[in-house]
């Protein structure tokens, strides 16, 4: 299936991080929808997001401050937005996020 999927590593700790509320959306006449939405499991991940997956403009925004108050650790950055380009709705788009409290990383993964 060809889609767009997502995971955050705690680049601090060297593990997944947990229970973060994550949100897809679709930029369309200037303005983005969501069209998906999930919570990362104990690997990180968010699996099988639903949605119809299209050429053109996203956004994962991942609501980050809620895990690190759950360690008891202040965070600098509340949530992270990453807008990327699709090109070609039949290939596959992993987008990760690799996570500390005080900054964060992402690349075009595989």
């Amino acid at each position: 299936m060809k889609s767009i999927s997502t995971h955050i590593l705690d680049i601090s700790r060297g593990k997944p991080a947990a229970n973060v509320p994550v949100k897809l959306a679709y930029l369309q006449g200037g303005t983005f929808s969501d069209v998906a939405a999930g919570t990362t499991d104990a690997d990180g991940r968010v699996r099988d997001w639903q949605f119809t997956m299209a050429a053109g403009t996203y956004r994962i925004r991942f609501e980050i401050a809620g895990y690190f108050e759950s360690l008891n650790e202040k965070c600098f950055y509340p949530y992270v937005e990453i807008v990327f380009h699709v090109d070609n709705a039949g290939q596959h788009y992993h987008v990760p996020l690799l996570l500390s409290a005080f900054g964060y990383s992402t690349y075009r993964g595989s």
